[in-house]
């Protein structure tokens, strides 16, 4: 599939391993979902442009190049958030922005409650975060808004992602590339990503 990016790093998989599991606890899925966060958009961040500058090491001046893409990071609530801060600690400079999606367990689909962006300007990358790209109709809703406002380049990233979410967001939005750590299995009746990993943020905050 075009613009799909499964990043196999062997951290990735290992932390995956511990996401999945069932018997992890808060505090080691807390741990290992802030890892594979920060190696994924480690990825996310590759091809973005550079500028030149000068600076001073202990010894001599020298020429080196610093991230000049302005990036916005935009975690879908609630679980996005869990993502937000192994972003944070790669990206501390990164602006934050914030949409609120509800899904109805009933018909799938999700509704928009809360949205609260940066200005978004030419130079813009905007992330888009959630750990569970399922159905891609909450990303789609958000990507088809921030398309809109004409940033530079819009990226997903996600932890686990199902191939008919996948699919959906790459025919709908061809240039937009995903970054994911798995694509699993397929969705079941209830719309949940098999073999996931059941849900993200309830295992993160603790509100199973």
């Amino acid at each position: 599939m075009k613009k799909v990016n499964v990043i196999d790093h062997p951290f990735i998989q290992d932390s995956l391993t511990h996401l999945r599991d069932k018997n992890t606890g808060i505090q080691k899925f807390r741990h290992h979902s802030d890892k594979i966060c920060q190696l994924l958009f480690a990825e996310a961040i590759r091809g973005l442009d550079f500028s030149q500058v000068e600076i001073e090491t202990p010894l001599a001046k020298i020429k080196s190049l610093k991230l000049a893409d302005e990036i916005i990071v935009v975690p879908v609530l609630r679980s996005g958030i869990a993502m937000l801060f192994g972003a944070m600690h790669l990206l501390p400079k990164s602006k934050i922005g914030f949409v609120g999606m509800e899904r109805d367990e009933k018909t799938a689909i999700a509704h928009e409650y809360y949205w609260k962006l940066p200005p978004i300007h030419p130079n813009s990358v905007v992330i888009v975060t959630d750990p569970m790209l399922a159905t891609g109709g909450s990303i789609a809703h958000l990507i088809e808004r921030v398309a809109k406002e004409h940033p530079k380049l819009i990226r997903v990233v996600s932890v686990i992602s199902a191939p008919e979410g996948l699919a959906s967001i790459n025919k709908r939005f061809p240039d937009v590339e995903i970054f994911t750590a798995s694509v699993d299995q397929k969705l079941n009746e209830r719309k949940y990503i098999v073999p996931g990993l059941g849900d993200y943020g309830d295992r993160y905050f603790g509100t199973v």
